[in-house]
């Protein structure tokens, strides 16, 4: 590994410590991520947008604060964070990976971004997404496709690809993701990345789909420690989001490592309900449970009376209701011009709500998923389960009428794999995934922390247990 991909892959907090120190410029950092995206770009493709002369004239600004030079340096004077494409930049392209919106410019920030670079941050670049976020792939028409940096055949996941990718690859120091069905728990899963499902409220969002209760804006980084310092940034209130929890919550800024989960009552479920689950990924999960017994937790297998029917039954008709109908007016307008899983998501959402009372009958499902969530959490202090029931999904496949076969089961639907929009309809429950080893093909798996209703704190907690007692890293050969 060579001096600049190292200091690529330095911690945000190490970062951090070393600017004010000044041991480290931001100047330096910048530089070595720079260069290791433009080393790994031409394989990985994460990026949709390069602001990299600018990023090196605001690093060097940074670098004057940590002189004395004019203000102090704020929370992320100087650190290079990619945001995703989906999340709009006043005056830049808000192209949502469609072709139909290719020459969009936004009018407005999104609160997320406007938080990071109020804090200092660096947006150095922006990231590819599938085309609406519609997908557990990252590939579009505008774009192209993006690869998992650990092994290029296979997808970095969706919809928060490129952020995942892009944190693997070394191409920045933390990202931004957002999450209807899995979107930034995916992707962290598939690149040996950290990814946090907020609850619902605690993140500000954009009109209207701040109003969706799947929906979650979050932080994504290759540390537990670096997820919580974005995510202390991009939390609390916002005046333009009504839903936007007050007070702030503020993350400690340093966990307790293994001896932080003595007596942690720690509910393992591999299947979550009825989902076959990969050999390797359920090995990888269960060593994650030794090790948070092995470090003073109290561990329990349960049988969570969940399935995939009903996720997916609830899923789709609240799709069908909010998002799809986004998609299908887009389409309606531009179909020649989107991409066949985009397409076949608006007809497939559209079907679950053509039915009177479906909305109702879709609430009441939900209902019954948080029930038996709630019950289970109330029994136990966290939920462990895997992120993914397969290592990652194929880079070169938009699974339209792709059959995935899961431990000898064919799913009804490709993401059917995915263990995370459960969440989503449960959605005040903070998740956290984290990788938990990896899989022959060398790509990494991910285990989800799933903590009680707006209980951030434990699963963060647990954690920096996991990080402590299994830790993770590397540098993937590209």
């Amino acid at each position: 590994m060579t001096d600049t991909t190292e200091l690529a892959y330095l911690p945000a907090t190490e970062a951090l410590r070393r600017f004010r120190d000044r041991t480290l410029s931001p100047v330096e950092l910048m530089g070595a991520v720079i260069a290791r995206a433009e080393a790994a770009e031409p394989v990985v493709n994460a990026l949709a947008e390069r602001t990299f002369d600018e990023a090196m004239a605001a690093a060097r600004e940074a670098e004057a604060r940590y002189a004395g030079k004019g203000e102090p340096p704020r929370p992320l004077e100087g650190l290079a964070v990619a945001t995703k494409e989906e999340q709009p930049i006043a005056g830049r392209l808000a192209t949502d990976g469609s072709l139909a919106f290719k020459d969009e410019i936004a009018d407005e920030t999104h609160p997320v971004v406007e938080r990071v670079l109020a804090a200092g941050g660096i947006v150095h670049a922006r990231t590819t997404t599938p085309e609406f976020s519609s997908a557990a792939v990252t590939r579009s028409r505008l774009w192209g496709v993006t690869r998992n940096p650990w092994n290029p055949a296979y997808s970095p996941g969706g919809s928060s690809g490129g952020a995942g990718a892009a944190l693997a690859a070394g191409e920045t120091t933390l990202a931004t993701g957002s999450d209807i069905g899995g979107s930034i728990r995916i992707p962290a899963s598939s690149t040996g990345t950290v990814g946090f499902k907020p609850p619902y409220g605690r993140v500000p969002a954009m009109a209207p789909f701040n109003l969706d209760t799947y929906c979650h804006d979050g932080p994504m980084a290759r540390t537990v420690a670096d997820c919580a310092l974005l995510q202390n940034v991009i939390a609390g209130p916002h005046p333009l989001d009504a839903v936007s929890l007050r007070p702030k919550l503020v993350l400690p800024e340093r966990f307790e490592g293994a001896a932080g989960v003595t007596g942690l009552r720690v509910a393992l479920s591999v299947g979550l309900g009825d989902w076959p689950v990969d050999p390797e990924v359920e090995a990888n999960t269960r060593a994650v449970a030794e090790a948070l017994r092995a470090a003073g937790a109290v561990v329990e297998e349960v049988e969570v009376p969940i399935t995939r029917a009903q996720v997916r039954k609830a899923a789709m008709i609240h799709f069908g209701s909010v998002f799809g109908p986004y998609v299908a007016s887009v389409a309606a307008e531009h179909g020649e011009l989107l991409t066949p899983y985009a397409l076949a998501f608006a007809e497939d959402t559209a079907r679950f709500v053509a039915e009177p009372g479906s909305f109702l009958e879709g609430l009441v499902v939900e209902g019954e998923v948080q029930a038996a969530l709630g019950t289970l959490l109330d029994r136990h202090d966290v939920l462990l389960c895997p992120t993914l029931a397969i290592p990652a999904f194929d880079a070169d496949d938009d699974y339209v009428g792709t059959k995935v076969v899961v431990a000898g089961v064919t799913l009804d639907h490709y993401l059917d794999a995915a263990l995370t929009t459960v969440f989503n309809i449960a959605s005040r429950c903070p998740v956290l995934s984290v990788p938990s080893g990896f899989a022959s093909t060398g790509v990494p798996t991910g285990v989800q922390i799933v903590g009680r209703t707006y209980d951030d704190e434990t699963v963060f907690r647990t954690a920096a247990a996991i990080e402590a007692v299994r830790p993770w890293g590397g540098v993937p050969a590209l």
